[in-house]
């Protein structure tokens, strides 16, 4: 015990040395970061006795909710049946006995050429018929005409679309009753046998007569009845058809109650008669399936491209712009794009440049003026059977040189 007890006395208290290591403790939260850094805890500016005499700081005013509906809920075939009126049924039923009229011409055209072209014009005016409908139709609904971030213009330019299709359904039947002639041309180049065989095979007179009856009493009755071709007929704008009477004055109706008149006649002639007119009446049909079908094709083409080719085209919109660019308040137009959206609906927009000292009184009258010109010049005004709609976007720059 001694021992240790001295041992223990002997020992000197070690003095720690500097520390090699520098650590600090550091403490961290887990809380989240605030960024009110700089600020006055409890208090906003805008509540102060300062802000609310003075207003200094004003609240924006509240924005109203978007105009705009993202999409529109798109009908189905039975919310389309409940929705139709009986006037538009009875339209419907009518479709289906203008289609069966085209079939009963094409099956009982067999041996006529001619009349085998005449059952393809019916079908192009059933299915226009049919398109009639079911514009109507959908016109019953909202998203139809009313635009959504979906569809900006509606539904109306699916009817643009049908338009094209059947101005490809016009180039195909062309190309159809093409081959026919030709094939029973160059049949007549056969033996004799076969040649005697074709001349007496042709369709008797009360079948011919028949025939073109159905097509010219049916095509009336659309055209009064359902104005089929309407529309197209007054984006292709035939300018040698339009001193006729309003229904002759639509390309689709002339063709159809001219050859059906036409094929009437046939039973007249000599059977070596018949048979030479029977095939120029087909080629000439055909020609005309081209013709009208190009025409259709580029209107609706047109349109879909978000261009404009209507009433005059660019010859129109060129004196329109010198006629606005010969206002006294317009120095130049620096910007004009003319397009039409669908069969209904057409666009312009220009950028203006206008002289300096004008108010908004007079930029107003200007925007009026402007306006009315476009309307009455490619719309063909309101009072003269227009029913084009033009909307008119003007934005107006002072010219600073002047």
């Amino acid at each position: 015990m001694s021992s240790n007890e001295d041992d223990g006395a002997n020992l000197t208290p070690i003095t720690p040395g500097p520390n090699p290591f520098n650590f600090q403790t550091q403490v961290i939260s887990t809380t989240p970061v605030k960024s009110n850094i700089g600020q006055r805890r409890g208090h906003r500016y805008k509540h102060s006795s300062i802000s609310t005499q003075h207003q200094i700081f004003q609240e924006p005013p509240p924005r109203p909710p978007p105009v705009l509906p993202a999409s529109l809920p798109i009908p189905t075939l039975r919310e389309a049946w409940k929705s139709m009126r009986k006037d538009q049924r009875l339209r419907l039923y009518w479709c289906l006995c203008h289609l069966a009229v085209a079939m009963y011409i094409f099956y009982k055209s067999e041996g006529s050429l001619a009349a085998v072209a005449l059952s393809h014009l019916v079908f192009f005016d059933a299915g226009s018929a049919a398109v009639c409908v079911a514009v109507e139709v959908l016109g019953n609904f909202e998203v139809w005409r009313r635009s959504s971030i979906r569809h900006p213009f509606g539904l109306e330019r699916a009817e643009v679309l049908t338009g094209f299709a059947m101005s490809v359904f016009l180039l195909f039947g062309g190309f159809d009753l093409v081959s026919h002639n030709l094939k029973h041309f160059l049949e007549s180049l056969g033996s004799h046998e076969a040649h005697h065989e074709h001349e007496h095979g042709h369709v008797s007179a009360s079948s011919i007569d028949l025939i073109a009856g159905a097509a010219i009493v049916s095509t009336l009755i659309s055209a009064y009845g359902l104005r089929n071709h309407a529309r197209i007929a007054k984006v292709m704008r035939v300018s040698y058809l339009a001193h006729l009477p309003s229904i002759l004055s639509n390309p689709f109706h002339f063709l159809t109650l001219s050859f059906s008149a036409l094929i009437a006649l046939l039973p007249l002639m000599s059977i070596a008669l018949y048979t030479w007119l029977d095939r120029l009446i087909c080629a000439v049909i055909s020609f005309a399936m081209f013709a009208v079908g190009i025409r259709v094709a580029v209107a609706q083409g047109l349109m879909l491209l978000m261009s404009y080719g209507g009433n005059g085209g660019n010859n129109v919109v060129s004196s329109i712009l010198r006629e606005i660019e010969s206002d006294a308040g317009v120095q130049r137009v620096e910007n004009a794009q003319f397009w039409q959206v669908h069969y209904g609906l057409c666009m312009a927009n220009l950028k203006l440049s206008v002289a300096r000292g004008y108010d908004e009184v007079s930029l107003g009258k200007l925007r009026n003026r402007i306006s009315s010109l476009i309307q009455n010049r490619l719309g063909e005004g309101y009072g003269h059977g227009g029913y084009t709609r033009w909307e008119v976007t003007l934005q107006m720059d002072t010219d600073l040189v002047s």
